[in-house]
């Protein structure tokens, strides 16, 4: 029973300290033992790679790829796979604080202990934020993954069936005896076209210090030396005997080779025409980036909330170029005592403001009837006044007319009566 339960122990344990030896794999978590397809094994044969040889990694987070770069023969790495990121979370820049849901940026380095064959993403590694320059920098975070199951809370996701691929490059090279393999996560691809269209942007000092170690790559094919001294990073630097890089520290005096400085200042050259050009050229629009610290603080603030139960809006607030904070009016889940009483609360609050709009509203309505029939009023009143003032029109015979018109009647009665005196006298003899 004691040897039965000892074995048991010791699985676990190198499930938590290794997380890719054979046994955890085969009998904790298959997925994590799958081989890599015949047909990128060939492709790495044929380009002069191993299964077990060195492996690294580059994501970049505009163009939504995730690539896998092998060692050859020759030392060099070549490009062996691409992938797009199913999800990433926030916006273009670095992450600053814990909660603040960015995806990081920078240089990082995964060793055999941060691989986890049985996450709850289907597959996972740990990418190694805060990285010394993180700390450096006081920024804070932790568990940022590049795992599987497509859903992200800062961390790079791929589908299952990505990751147990990637997972397997980590696998197959720590089988082969790279001790630790680098993680490069940029915003974009470095070209000057890109940087000339985020060369307004708060982030750009950072993105222009990253482009070093993204430019000594593009030109050595092997991944960087990276150090850290002044709270910054340095590529390819050699310190002088007996000296150390000191993160917080003034940099120590450092060597490189002349191959290595020739080299990068031809390809700077070059560069700077190109960039020149971009800025003058019409580029797209760039896409939205965290506006420094302040916006993450909110973030984090909103993810602190949110992880209480608390009712929040369901997607983040956004930081705006003039200072403004923008935040959305679909309100989120409920989940705890204390989202439900806020949610109580709201909606007390919603219909006690609904029934003071409806007796506002019953006001206003009272109002404009009686203000209709005071109108009205107001109306029929004019009415009247306007037929009293108006004058009856009625016959009248003007004097001069009226004068002939009497001496004419009066001609006409002594006529009739002259008439009837002369037949009364003829019937008396008369």
């Amino acid at each position: 029973m004691f040897a039965k339960l000892a074995r048991t122990g010791l699985l676990i344990a190198a499930i938590g300290v290794a997380g890719c030896t054979d046994s955890s794999m085969k009998d904790f978590a298959p997925q994590a033992n799958k081989p890599l397809p015949d047909k990128i094994l060939a492709s790495m044969k044929a380009k002069g790679m191993t299964r077990t040889s060195p492996v690294m990694a580059r994501i970049f987070k505009e163009e939504g790829k995730l690539e896998i770069w092998k060692a050859k023969t020759n030392g060099r790495y070549d490009l062996v796979a691409s992938y797009d990121i199913c999800k990433w979370s926030g916006k273009l820049g670095p992450k600053y604080t814990e909660g603040d849901r960015q995806a990081p940026e920078g240089f990082y380095t995964v060793r055999p202990a941060q691989m986890n064959p049985r996450s709850s993403y289907h597959l996972a590694f740990n990418i190694g934020y805060p990285n010394v320059y993180d700390r450096a920098n006081g920024r804070t975070g932790s568990h940022l993954m590049v795992h599987g199951a497509c859903s992200s809370s800062g961390c790079y996701s791929m589908t299952d069936a990505q990751i147990e691929q990637i997972y397997a490059f980590g696998r197959d090279a720590f089988q082969g005896g790279q001790t630790e393999f680098q993680i490069q996560a940029f915003p974009f691809r470095m070209t000057a076209a890109n940087m000339a269209r985020y060369r307004k942007d708060p982030n750009y000092e950072f993105w222009k210090m990253l482009k070093v170690g993204y430019d000594n790559f593009e030109i050595t094919k092997v991944p960087p030396k990276v150090d850290v001294c002044e709270k910054r990073y340095v590529f390819n630097q050699v310190a002088a005997d007996g000296a150390t890089f000191d993160p917080t520290g003034a940099c120590p005096a450092t060597t490189q080779p002349d191959s290595l400085k020739s080299a990068f200042n031809a390809y700077q050259s070059t560069y700077e025409a190109a960039f020149s050009g971009a800025v003058k050229a019409s580029v797209p629009a760039p896409k939205p980036t965290i506006a420094g610290i302040k916006e993450a603080s909110i973030v984090s603030e909103w993810s602190k909330k949110r992880a209480r139960g608390e009712r929040v809006p369901i997607d983040p607030p956004s930081f705006n170029a003039d200072g403004s904070v923008t935040e959305t009016a679909r309100m989120g889940r409920i989940d705890s005592p204390a989202g439900r009483k806020m949610a109580a609360l709201d909606a007390e609050k919603a219909a006690k403001q609904k029934a003071e709009e409806q007796r506002l509203a019953a006001i206003e309505a009272v109002k404009a009837e009686k203000e209709a029939a005071k109108a009205q009023a107001l109306a029929e009143k004019e009415a009247a006044k306007t037929a009293a003032e108006t004058p009856v029109v009625t016959a009248t015979v003007a004097p001069s007319e009226a004068a002939p018109a009497v001496e004419t009647q009066a001609a006409d009665a002594e006529s009739t009566a002259t008439r009837l005196k002369k037949k009364l006298l003829g019937m008396f003899g008369g």
